[in-house]
C-alpha cells in the first residue's frame, strides 16, 4: 500500500507539473519574448528552485495539506485514505491538462479530501474548516489577482507615460501568392500565379509591439524584458513554494521516507511532468484569456508573484492558477483585450475541478477502504 501511495503522489506530482509548471512563463511566450522551449526550461528551473525552498520555508502549508482539522487524524495516518485523495487529485489535474484547462492542484486536492471523507461519514469532514482556511482563500484570490493584476498595470502604464517612454510597432513588409484569371484563345481562362507585395502593421502576434526611449540610461524595451523574465521567475518560484508541500505531505503517512526526501521526488516529477506535458495548457494560458505586449505581460506576474509568495508565507493555500489567471484578466479588462468565450471556460473547469476530485476521491476509497 505504501509502494502504491508512493507511485500515487509521483502521478499527481506529474500532473501537476503538465498542468501548472507554465503558467509563470505564460505570459513570456505569450508576449513573443522567447520560444516555448526557452520558456518551459526557465519554468521548470525556478520551479524546482521553488520546490527546494519549501523544505526550509513552507512548514505551515505541510501542517495544513495533511488535512489534520479538516479530516480526523487517524484518517490523515491511513495509506489507503492518502491514495486514495492521491489517486482523485491526479486524476483531475491529468485529464484536465489533456483537454487544455488550467485548473488548480489546490482545489483538486480538497475536493479529493472531502470527498474521500464523506465516504467515512459525514461527521468526519469539518465542513467550518473547509469553508474558512480552503474554500474561502481559493474564492477570493482570484479576485484580488484581477484587481492587483488591473491596478499595478495602471500604475506601471502611468509611471511609463510620466518617463515618456513610448511604444512602437513594426511594419511587416513581404509577399503573397496571388491567383488572377488570364484569358485563353479558346474562350477559357487559366490560372497564373503572380507574387505581391504586402505591408501589413498588426496587433502583437503579427508584428511585435517594442517600447522606445530610455530608463537611467538603459534601453526601456530590453529592460523590460529582464523584469519580464524576473518577474515569471518569481511566478514559477512561488508555485513551486507553494505546491509541492501540499504534494509531498502525502508521503508523510511513509514513515520509511523522510520529508526531505518526499519533496525532492516531487520537485522532480513535476519538473518531468512540465517538460514532457504542458503544451496545451501553455498555449491556453499564453493565448487564449488575453493579449498582451513584453510590459503587461510583466505587471501580470509582478502581481502574481506578489500575492501568491505572500500567501505561501503565511500559510493560506491559495491557488497559483487562480492567482495568475485573474491577474491576466485583470490586464485584458483594463486593456479590452480579454477573450471572455476562452475565459468562461476557463472558469467553469474551476467549478467542476473541485466535485470532480471528490467523486474520484470517494469511489477510490470506497474499492480501498480497509474491512
Amino acid at each position: 500500500m505504501i509502494t502504491f501511495l508512493f507511485l500515487a503522489t509521483c502521478l499527481l506530482a506529474y500532473s501537476n507539473g503538465a498542468n501548472d509548471n507554465f503558467k509563470g512563463v505564460a505570459s513570456l511566450f505569450g508576449s513573443r519574448i522567447c520560444s516555448y522551449k526557452t520558456a518551459i526550461t526557465w519554468a521548470t528551473l525556478t520551479t524546482g528552485a521553488g520546490s527546494i525552498a519549501a523544505i526550509f520555508l513552507a512548514q505551515s502549508l505541510l501542517k495544513k495539506f495533511s488535512g489534520k482539522g479538516l479530516v480526523p487524524d487517524a484518517l490523515t495516518a491511513q495509506p489507503e485514505f492518502l491514495l486514495a485523495v492521491a489517486l482523485g487529485a491526479g486524476a483531475t489535474v491529468i485529464l484536465a491538462t489533456l483537454l487544455g484547462f488550467p485548473i488548480s492542484t489546490t482545489h483538486g486536492l480538497t475536493g479529493a479530501l472531502v470527498g474521500a471523507g464523506i465516504v467515512t461519514g459525514t461527521s468526519s469532514v469539518n465542513f467550518s474548516a473547509l469553508g474558512k482556511n480552503f474554500v474561502m482563500p481559493l474564492l477570493l484570490s482570484p479576485l484580488i489577482a484581477v484587481i492587483a493584476g488591473a491596478g499595478l498595470y495602471s500604475v506601471l502604464r502611468a509611471l511609463r507615460l510620466w518617463l515618456c517612454i513610448g511604444k512602437e510597432m513594426c511594419v511587416c513588409v513581404g509577399t503573397e501568392t496571388q491567383i488572377l484569371p488570364v484569358p485563353r484563345p479558346d474562350g477559357l481562362f487559366a490560372a497564373e500565379v503572380l507574387p505581391k507585395l504586402t505591408v501589413t502593421a498588426d496587433k502583437p502576434t503579427v508584428c511585435q509591439q517594442r517600447y522606445t526611449g530610455s530608463f537611467f540610461g538603459f534601453n526601456a524595451g530590453k529592460l523590460v524584458d529582464g523584469f519580464h523574465f524576473l518577474s515569471a521567475g518569481a511566478v514559477s518560484f512561488a508555485r513551486g513554494l507553494n505546491d509541492t508541500p501540499k504534494i509531498a505531505v502525502l508521503l508523510l503517512v511513509a514513515a520509511v521516507l523522510k520529508i526531505q526526501w518526499g519533496l525532492v521526488v516531487v520537485a522532480v516529477a513535476m519538473a518531468v511532468g512540465g517538460l514532457l506535458n504542458a503544451r496545451k495548457v501553455a498555449d491556453t494560458m499564453a493565448d487564449k484569456i488575453t493579449g498582451m505586449n513584453p510590459g503587461q505581460g510583466f505587471a501580470a506576474n509582478l502581481a502574481t508573484a506578489l500575492l501568491v509568495n505572500t500567501a505561501s508565507y503565511h500559510g493560506l493555500p491559495v491557488s497559483t492558477t487562480h492567482v495568475s489567471v485573474g491577474s491576466l484578466l485583470g490586464i485584458g479588462i483594463t486593456t479590452r483585450q480579454a477573450k471572455w468565450k476562452s475565459v468562461i471556460g476557463v472558469l467553469l473547469s474551476w467549478v467542476i475541478t473541485l466535485p470532480c476530485a471528490a467523486a474520484l476521491a470517494a469511489l477510490a476509497y470506497f474499492a480501498l477502504r480497509p474491512n
